[in-house]
């Protein structure tokens, strides 16, 4: 019996930086499970779109797909682009079960990413120090979201003995100006901003303009390609490749 295909689906407005990201994080997945066949799609008309990878699949053989969001955190909008990709993808091929895997999360398995990401951003900004950090991440209304990026905040904080808060790159107060600024009226010169963000995109580039114009010292590119990353997409394949299984 063939195990389901894993889908990765970068969701929301792309660029070609993007594009080149979620095809290296699916790629390191694919040296992590050379047992699974694994693609890329795209969703805001970037190529290939799911209808068409799921189609390709099909053609190969495969009768189930798991498509797991490449997004750390899911917003409305976000929501309903990966309902319809799915569904059109599902209507231009009715023979094959597809699987909606849970986003990757602000999982803890995150922060070594994170440190990896910030640690380059200090050396690259000639940063010694630091008296604050920034978690920046795409707001939600979703409580138990926050709830979770909030706690992430948390472990970073403790982990480096930081003073650490959370801003958010959409509407979502605070922003990660607001944040910064924050910081520095309450006497922090040192404060950086972590990107807890997959890939590089309209929010994550306003989050750390933002932050910059602030005063942020240093600001670490998104997730991007790490094992950490592959770990997680392989495990929110897992569990909706359970879905598949019949009762």
């Amino acid at each position: 019996m063939t195990a389901p295909a894993l889908v990765a689906l970068a969701v929301g407005p792309l660029d070609a930086r993007t594009a080149r990201t979620v095809r290296d994080i699916a790629s390191a997945t694919k040296r992590m499970r050379p047992d699974l066949r694994i693609e890329a799609a795209f969703t805001a008309g970037a190529k290939p779109p799911l209808d068409r990878v799921v189609s390709s699949l099909a053609g190969r053989g495969y009768d189930e797909v798991v498509v797991v969001p490449l997004l750390v955190t899911s917003t409305e909008q976000t929501q309903l682009s990966v309902v319809a990709a799915i569904d059109q993808a599902g209507l231009v091929n009715p023979g094959v079960r597809i699987s909606p895997g849970e986003v990757i999360g602000a999982d803890a398995g995150l922060l070594g990413v994170l440190d990896v990401r910030m640690r380059t951003a200090l050396r690259l900004a000639r940063v010694r120090e630091l008296d604050a950090v920034v978690l920046a991440a795409t707001g939600t209304t979703d409580a138990r979201v926050n709830a979770a990026i909030a706690r992430l905040a948390r472990l970073w904080s403790v982990h480096h003995h930081l003073p650490t808060s959370i801003a958010f790159a959409d509407t979502s107060p605070p922003s990660t100006g607001e944040a910064v600024r924050e910081w520095r009226r309450q006497g922090k010169r040192h404060v950086a901003v972590g990107s807890l963000f997959i890939t590089a995109g309209p929010h994550a580039d306003r989050a750390t303009e933002l932050a910059l114009e602030a005063g942020a010292c240093a600001v670490s590119a998104p997730l991007g390609e790490h094992e950490a990353v592959s770990r997680l997409i392989v495990a929110r394949y897992a569990v909706g490749a359970l879905e598949l299984v019949p009762v």
